[in-house]
């Protein structure tokens, strides 16, 4: 196949490329700079300008090929709710060029998505319209798509990892150098879901050849690691002490993460695995932080 990929030169969009080079597709990557076209280009992939603002682009590099997968995401959290509007956007302007055909179109959202209730494991099969995340208007452009035709598949993230990046644990690591601390709030009593990003590459080449319209995949390798876990972990790795924020004073430390570091994001992927056939195979997210490369 030819596929269509945004976000090519990012985290998880220049894992995917190699993945699926390998498997002998081609790839039309959106990059927005030249730097981001070298970079695509070599890692084996046609070049094509644009950006997820520019619905145009988007048409056009849909239009010319068997699929789509969609990572582009403007990841700045001061605006997260507004660069979630613009996603479900972006994903109408790439489903229009894909309607009255049944070339797939795999949109990207976060396990959150699939929570039915406080305490609860994030599921494939489950999804609340009504949701107050933000990210619901991803799979709600996408869910739109779908009743009008389009193969819309649903790739929802967990924390994505490698050495060098760690979904929310990277701008957590940024924070606590500025402070000179890593922080909880109250007793950290919460989990996050993980997977390393090879298994999550082979896992979107997995759902863009065998998925099934209207299915959503979670990329969960680790079902739940608690943040105490990964706060000690890099608290070893940085040097760093270790404290408990009241909750009353977590937004003065923790800014935009705030939220996030009460949410309790425990997340599985048992039906992902058995209907994909994927079995994650990757380091664990602990053994990655205690690997954790830094540029300083």
């Amino acid at each position: 196949m030819r596929i269509f990929l945004t976000g090519a030169s990012g985290f998880i969009g220049s894992h995917i490329i190699p993945e699926l080079v390998g498997a002998g597709h081609r790839v039309l990557g959106l990059v927005r700079s030249e730097t981001g076209a070298e970079k695509v280009a070599a890692l084996g992939a046609e070049v094509h300008h644009g950006g997820i603002d520019d619905h145009d682009s988007l048409r056009a590099g849909a239009e010319v090929c068997d699929a789509v997968i969609h990572t582009a995401f403007d990841h700045t959290f001061t605006n997260f709710a507004a660069n979630c509007g613009r996603d479900g956007v972006a994903i109408r302007a790439l489903g229009e060029a894909l309607v009255g055909s049944d070339r797939p179109l795999i949109v990207t959202s976060g396990v959150g998505l699939g929570t039915p209730g406080p305490g609860e494991k994030a599921v494939e099969d489950h999804f609340d319209a009504g949701s107050h995340n933000p990210r619901v208007a991803s799979e709600l452009a996408g869910r739109d798509l779908l009743d009008r035709g389009v193969n819309v598949i649903t790739m929802r993230l967990s924390q994505i990892h490698d050495r060098r990046k760690q979904g929310l644990i990277s701008p957590l690591i940024d924070l606590s150098l500025e402070k000179g601390a890593l922080a909880y709030v109250g007793d950290g009593a919460v989990d996050w879901c993980a997977c390393p990003i090879d298994d999550t590459a082979r896992l979107y080449r997995l759902a863009v050849e065998n998925g099934v319209a209207g299915a959503r995949y979670h990329a969960v390798a680790e079902e739940a690691v608690s943040l105490s876990a990964i706060i000690d972990r890099l608290a070893v790795r940085l040097g760093l002490p270790v404290v408990s924020i009241a909750p009353d004073e977590a937004a003065g430390h923790f800014g935009w993460l705030t939220h996030f570091m009460t949410m309790n994001m425990p997340a599985s992927s048992a039906l992902t695995r058995e209907r994909l056939g994927w079995s994650p195979v990757g380091p664990s997210l602990l053994e990655d932080l205690a690997r954790l490369e830094r540029d300083a």
